[in-house]
């Protein structure tokens, strides 16, 4: 099947429909640590250039409750369901990180969303022992799974969260934990019989911020972890050691045919590519950023890679240096040799991140999103409300942005979107920080084909 992105994609044939729910963007919005005692929100931002509304936030969905920390989200069906039609992807779960509560959004009104139901997480301690629910993944038999990065009370290696399609917690995904200190994030390629798992930490060690002896202590993570899918037990680990310290992000190729994917690791500042090769899987470093000496720093300041994402048609991968303040785009024709074909700054540590607007680009990039062809890149620069205020002192203060970067699909290349910004510095309850962002129609960073 074919892509508007750049060649062969793996786009479901709804992909023109799905185009047109690309007008708007959802995007979490905090008041979790900046001080103002609100709810945080589901934003909706008007992304189509052709609206009177261009590039403004035109519904808020507020949470019941203050101090949930929503961070990333997902669908309860994606292109894994595609041949099922009594799936849609009409609601959204999100996580409260530290709540451990779990929202159910209603979003049948597409530019105004509805919630329809609460999880609490006495409900979730109750039933499966775990805490602090990160990636959300629907699953092809209707169950929606979710990592969650801790125990009832705040240790370290938490598991996988089942729901059914009725929203009922269904009991843990994993047989067992055993071969992980740590959880994070994951991603399932079903043809290869595979899901790959990352690692960032016990909920109890970054809660409280960043701090440096926790790393020489041991109390983050480093491994990657190859799971069968079927029977739900790791099959293989990798120890990245010292030049892979807290592997994050994790993406496999969208063709479910190939078992290439890459992981960037955080602190390290670099990113690591696997295939299975002999019926054995097999990763090695293929890009690494290094760090950058800033005064006033006790260390040189590394670039803290803590997004990445592939295009849909797998030829360009993207990620974001949260304290350097660039975005890059690799080309990944030739999975492990990236060629870097585009690069772009959004403020930073370095001093190189200008303004859009007449505004100053604070924080760094961080979170992101592309269209499904491949050319708008969306970015919003929260990381998590404690790293924020131990980083990015002055952003609650300011709030966060939402900018556009505009993609050269066919030669490569970034360029920030000068007609696109959205300031979540003028809420109506005051600044906000923005986190992860979802298309209604599906994304690059949630859909999953079998």
């Amino acid at each position: 099947m074919t892509h508007a992105c750049c060649g062969p994609g793996y786009a479901s044939p709804a992909a023109a429909m799905q185009a047109e729910r690309e007008q708007v963007l959802y995007a979490i919005a905090l008041y979790t640590g900046t001080g103002i005692e609100e709810p945080d929100y589901l934003a909706t931002v008007d992304v189509d250039p052709k609206s009177p509304t261009y590039s403004q936030i035109i519904h808020r969905l507020s949470m019941p409750y203050i101090g949930d920390e929503l961070h990333h989200f997902g669908w309860n069906a994606c292109s894994s369901c595609h041949g099922d039609a009594s799936k849609s992807r009409r609601f959204s779960v999100i996580p409260g990180q530290r709540s451990s509560r779990i929202y159910i959004v209603d979003t049948a009104d597409t530019t105004a969303p509805k919630l329809h139901k609460v999880i609490e997480p006495e409900e979730i301690k109750a039933k499966t022992n775990l805490t602090a629910p990160h990636t959300v993944h629907c699953l092809a038999d209707g169950h929606v799974m979710i990592s969650m990065l801790g125990d009832s009370e705040g240790n370290g290696p938490g598991g996988f969260l089942l729901l059914d399609e009725n929203f009922e917690i269904a009991g843990r995904w994993e047989n067992k934990a055993d071969g992980m200190r740590f959880n994070y994030d994951f991603w399932y390629q079903p043809r290869h019989n595979v899901m790959v798992s990352s690692e960032w930490g016990a909920p109890k060690t970054y809660y409280p911020g960043f701090d440096l002896k926790d790393v020489a202590a041991g109390n983050y993570g480093q491994h990657i972890h190859f799971w069968d899918w079927t029977k739900r037990d790791i099959v293989q680990s990798f120890d990245l050691g010292e030049e892979g310290l807290i592997p994050l992000e994790l993406r496999f190729h969208h063709n479910p045919d190939s078992t290439h994917g890459f992981v960037a690791a955080a602190l390290s500042s670099n990113v690591w590519h696997w295939q299975k090769s002999n019926e054995q899987w097999q990763i090695a470093k293929v890009i690494d950023i290094p760090a950058v000496e800033v005064t006033g720093w006790p260390i040189p300041v590394p670039s803290l890679i803590t997004d990445i994402l592939i295009s849909m048609c797998d030829r360009y991968i993207y990620f974001s240096n949260w304290l350097h303040g660039d975005i890059r785009q690799y080309d990944i024709s030739d999975p492990a040799h990236p060629q870097l074909t585009g690069q772009v700054w959004c403020g930073g540590l370095l001093g190189k991140g200008g303004e859009v607007q007449g505004h100053k680009l604070a924080g760094g990039p961080q979170m992101l999103q592309l269209s499904l062809d491949g050319q708008r890149l969306y970015v919003t620069n929260s990381l998590f409300s404690t790293w924020d205020n131990q980083f990015y002192p002055d952003l609650s203060k300011t709030g966060s942005y939402l900018l556009q970067v505009d993609c050269d699909t066919e030669n490569g290349g970034l360029k920030i979107n000068e007609n696109f910004y959205v300031d979540f510095g003028q809420e109506p309850s005051g600044p906000s920080r923005a986190h992860e962002m979802r298309y209604p129609g599906g994304d690059c960073t949630s859909d999953i084909w079998l």
